[in-house]
């Protein structure tokens, strides 16, 4: 019998005969190891699915829809960086009026890494479980809520409590975020789009610095924790109403959920008068797409991951030391160390945040063209002969600590940024939440050690030696960084297979 015409195979319904789906038929697409079925042995109806949801996915061109995913993930993130980084703008005062010493300095800066390593691992797991964008709303709301109550703090311990709490939710916001919108994202193209919605947190730490620098000499220090409440609370509401990521419905097989999603991301490019070309037929073994519904830990460290892992660990945790070590200490630093004033001092911290940005907004169109692993490189490289040269007799004086560790910290901050991008896509679907959130873990641990570290170095050995050591860090960084496998241009199935 003759097969029937391409146009008339979208009336079947896939079942066990493994004939197409009409909602799959208007992709254009019809394999013949799929259509043909007496040509070949028969095929999960699952995977299949699968495998073509992915495809439609990956033709659907920009449209509003993903603009609009990414806005309002990039709302919680601008939030979850503005609670992140309120408390530097907050301890030049509280030093003061508290009588807080330069350990328990670091030891309230540390306590919210610490509370975010929690939330990393926690919201990881339930992104995992139950989904992305609920695991994002609810870190976000408490974070908003938590801000509150930093207002509302009366003392050292008090203070130290909220912020630890609080860290739950920031800490568990921005990795389950930055698989949401990795997922969302087709490979030609995805590190542009992956670092533009990234540039948010920079931007969120850029407007918290200005708003730091102005508010808190004329309001006193608890408005920077109340602007971290309210917007966050609308935030983390606006955040259910996104749909949910059609890959992690995909991974836990629930296709007819997927493709709803999918459709709407097709239609929405039509609305908006963009093609949809025919979806790209896969090479073979191009492409797995597995069904579980369990992800596993220890699969990060089983022989298939265990090198990317160890890798994608040591960047994290490198980066971030230094980066946010820089980004908690230097109001203080510049008030206790240089004497400069409040508002000076503060002012010149912000201006780390406005290199980064600047740096980010050059990595987000270029990255897909370097790739990952150059830039990383470049960054630790340069970002590193920077601090060696405050730590040898550069910090004498204050302008060039100014500008050297805000070229450093913008160098090293958009490596912050490129390990967000470049963690999702190394694993598969049914670990992609888990693997992120516990490299961000390594952030959290880097986090909590380097600025309480860096107290004690102060009180001991000076701020020579506090460079001295991050520029020993970026060098490992730089290390790791050569031992990392490029992703650009690539699906997240083939990067994962």
């Amino acid at each position: 019998m003759s097969e029937p015409p391409v146009e008339d195979r979208g009336s079947a319904v896939l079942g066990k005969t493994g004939l197409v789906k009409p909602g799959l038929a208007k992709t254009g697409l019809v394999k013949p190891a799929v259509a043909r079925v007496a040509d070949a042995a028969p095929a999960p109806e699952a995977p299949v699915e699968a495998a073509m949801l992915i495809g439609r996915m990956e033709r659907v061109p920009l449209s509003g829809w993903h603009i609009r995913a990414r806005v309002v993930m990039g709302a919680a993130t601008f939030f979850d960086a503005f609670n992140a980084l309120s408390i530097a703008f907050v301890l030049p005062v509280l030093v003061a009026a508290w009588h807080i010493t330069q350990p328990q300095v670091g030891l309230l800066i540390g306590a919210s890494y610490v509370g975010q390593l929690v939330g990393a691992l926690f919201f990881s797991w339930a992104a995992e479980r139950w989904g992305r964008v609920g695991s994002a709303a609810a870190a976000t709301a408490i974070f908003a809520v938590m801000s509150l109550a930093c207002a509302g703090a009366w003392d050292f311990d008090t203070l130290l409590a909220c912020r630890f709490i609080q860290g739950i939710g920031v800490g568990g916001e921005m990795p389950v975020a930055a698989v949401y919108i990795n997922e969302l994202s087709k490979a030609r193209g995805r590190g542009r789009f992956f670092m533009l919605y990234e540039m948010i947190f920079p931007v969120g730490l850029m407007v918290t610095g200005q708003v730091g620098a102005v508010l808190v000499p004329l309001l006193g220090w608890r408005t920077m924790f109340v602007i971290g409440a309210v917007p966050g609370m609308i935030v983390a509401a606006l955040l259910l109403r996104l749909p949910e990521s059609p890959r992690w419905l995909i991974g836990k097989g629930r296709i007819a959920e997927a493709e709803a999603v999918v459709d709407q991301m097709e239609a929405a490019a039509l609305r908006a008068g963009r093609a949809l070309p025919p979806v790209a037929p896969e090479q073979p073994g191009g492409m797995s797409v597995r069904m579980e519904a369990r992800s596993r830990w220890g699969e990060l460290l089983s022989p298939a991951y265990r090198g990317r892992t160890l890798i994608v660990w040591v960047l994290w945790a490198s980066s971030f030391l230094i980066a946010n070590s820089l980004n908690n200490w230097m109001p203080t630093l510049y008030t206790t160390l240089y004497h400069l004033d409040l508002a000076t001092a503060l002012r010149a911290a912000s201006m780390t945040n406005v290199v980064q940005v600047a740096l980010l907004l050059v990595c987000a169109f270029l990255i897909d063209r370097t790739g990952r692993r150059c830039w990383l490189l470049g960054a630790f490289g340069l970002g590193g002969l920077l601090l060696a040269i405050l730590a040898f007799g550069g910090t004498a004086t204050v302008a060039p600590v100014i500008v050297l560790s805000s070229l450093s910290y913008g160098l090293i901050g958009s490596i912050a940024a490129v390990v967000y991008l470049y963690t999702p896509e190394i694993y598969p679907t049914r670990m992609r939440a888990i693997g992120t959130g516990v490299a961000t873990s390594w952030l959290r641990v880097a986090s909590a050690i380097g600025p309480t570290l860096t107290g004690f170095m102060l009180a001991r050995g000076g701020v020579d030696s506090v460079f001295l050591m991050f520029a020993i860090v970026a060098l490992l960084g730089m290390a790791a960084s050569t031992r990392m496998i490029e992703t650009r241009n690539l699906r997240l199935e083939e990067i994962a297979r």
